[in-house]
């Protein structure tokens, strides 16, 4: 499977569209989304860049990145991004990383969509480890890794500067055999 559109109950996973420019700005360029990421805010060349990478990411031969927009189903309104990439060609491993709009935020979209990732690594792509890390900070997002079956596994200090400010981040994954015992509870 190269080119992934994921459905669960809510929500529509697919590659990004050029259509897509306006709501992903509106989001990246948003300082309180952005306020525990590494990039950002964004300009609008920053955004145009980001589409443009996640087209080459969905267009490569073997494909190691999986970079998705995240719509509502009922609607199609874009809600954020979400992303599984395999650390190599032949490797066996992947970082999630998401990003959602304020309007998302407090319903479960992310948890949703990062157990649809997690489907696709361990059962599509047949991964064997996938990861995460968040800034120490940001409270919900971890609480969202752990739902999805994540363990924390460490924690890197002051590895990120963040808008001049040196942050921690934790370390979370979740092995293959992990996620098929969560699913047979």
């Amino acid at each position: 499977m190269t080119d992934p559109v994921l459905a669960t109950d809510r929500l529509l996973l697919r590659d990004f569209e050029p259509g897509d420019y306006e709501a992903v700005h509106a989001y990246a360029a948003d300082i309180e989304v952005v306020r525990f990421m590494s990039w950002g805010p964004n300009t609008e060349v920053d955004t145009r860049d980001f589409l443009e990478r996640a087209a080459e990411s969905a267009a490569a031969r073997p494909r190691i990145g999986y970079e998705l927009a995240v719509a509502h189903l009922q609607d199609g309104r874009l809600l954020g991004g979400i992303e599984l990439s395999l650390a190599a060609e032949d490797s066996q491993q992947a970082m999630l990383g998401y990003c959602f709009s304020r309007e998302a935020w407090g319903q479960g979209y992310a948890t949703e969509a990062a157990e649809a990732m997690l489907m696709l690594g361990f059962d599509v792509l047949g991964l064997h480890r996938v990861w995460a890390g968040c800034d120490s900070q940001n409270t919900v997002s971890a609480h969202v890794l752990e739902k999805i079956g994540m363990s924390l596994e460490g924690c890197m200090r002051e590895d990120v500067r963040v808008r001049g400010e040196w942050r921690d981040t934790l370390l979370f994954g979740i092995l293959e055999n992990e996620y098929k015992a969560r699913l047979s509870e």
